[in-house]
């Protein structure tokens, strides 16, 4: 079905592979178009309840493909029409109603680190090469970085690695909580999380606390949350999500929760 881009669906863990391994998985306009409508689609697939993101081969993503060299940000759109590519597909990321989680596996500069800001936790390969180059490159940080960025690390941090445009030392990268975890193996964390999430968990309330965190952020004052999870709280006392939460713990059984994702209500508009 993709191009650059591959999909596997096992046990409610759907993995999503960046796929250019002989070009370390650098970022075109075709696996904009292809991420994008993958971004779109998944919401409608209540068979997957946590997406996974890697690379293939020995990087994450090297960043934007610079083969066309000095032309690569050149558009022949007007100013008003232009939007870049990264912040389509971010925008989009923002919308998904399922976890996700980046496994680092590799190299992540530029675009390649970006992309990962929408996702919901970070794990980076130990000693991977990773950082904000924009600078040295002549441009600006894209992807809605200049939103998502300072609200993981704060300002003087986002500030200091995109002024710069240095490389990241992984270690650096968890202290700042730009990333969760740094791992010799990162996919095989990744996952281990993945199954925490999909065999102990609700869609529905997933659902709601991934739009419920994110959406809050802009937001002035704690009463915007409590009266969307009030909201929330009213729906679920009703369904048989929380029935089943309540009833397994009870009995000291695991949790078999029978809703979907989609069977959600609409809270956030």
């Amino acid at each position: 079905m993709y191009e650059t881009i591959k999909t596997e669906l096992e046990d409610g863990i759907l993995t999503l592979t960046l796929n250019r391994p002989d070009k370390m998985n650098a970022y075109t306009e075709k696996m904009n178009e292809e991420l994008l409508d993958f971004y779109k689609n998944v919401n409608k697939d209540d068979a997957v309840r946590v997406i996974v993101v890697t690379g293939s081969g020995r990087a994450f993503c090297a960043g934007m493909d610079l083969s066309e060299g000095g032309s690569t940000f050149s558009s022949e759109q007007s100013a008003e029409d232009y939007r870049d590519l990264g912040g389509q597909v971010s925008l989009q990321v923002y919308e998904v109603n399922k976890p996700i989680i980046a496994a680092i596996n590799g190299p992540a500069v530029g675009i390649g680190m970006t992309m990962t800001l929408p996702m919901d936790i970070r794990i980076v390969k130990k000693d991977a090469k990773i950082g904000f180059v924009f600078g040295r490159r002549g441009i600006g940080p894209e992807a809605g970085s200049g939103w998502f960025l300072p609200r993981l690390v704060g300002i003087g941090k986002a500030l200091e690695w995109t002024l710069t445009g240095r490389y990241i030392p992984t270690g650096e990268a968890v202290s700042s909580e730009l990333v969760q975890y740094e791992s010799d193996e990162p996919l095989a964390k990744a996952y281990e999380i993945a199954r925490e999430i999909a065999e102990n968990t609700a869609a529905t309330s997933n659902s709601f606390t991934r739009q419920l965190l994110w959406k809050m952020l802009g937001q002035d004052h704690p009463e915007a949350s409590h009266l969307i999870e009030s909201k929330f709280l009213h729906w679920a006392g009703q369904n048989a999500d929380a029935n089943e939460g309540i009833q397994s713990f009870v009995e000291k059984r695991p949790a078999e929760f029978p809703m979907k994702a989609s069977g959600l209500p609409e809270f956030f508009k």
